[in-house]
């Protein structure tokens, strides 16, 4: 069961990697609470901040269908 999770938040990680230069046109990894730091020579964001608006937006418009 942990496993599962580690899993899944080691691939949204990579995904929200692979789509920061276009999310951060929409102004998302850049709000209170997202972490940036530079680790190996490579860039790395956390957004948890955007995460969590992003996950109540989701859950708005989930209730709503």
């Amino acid at each position: 069961m942990i496993f599962r999770w580690i899993l899944v938040m080691l691939v949204a990680l990579i995904v929200m990697n692979q789509l920061n230069p276009w999310l951060k046109k929409l102004g998302i990894g850049r709000m209170p609470g997202d972490l940036h730091f530079i680790l190996f020579g490579r860039e790395w964001n956390i957004p948890l901040g955007s995460s969590v608006i992003l996950s109540l937006v989701c859950a708005i418009v989930a209730k709503f269908l």
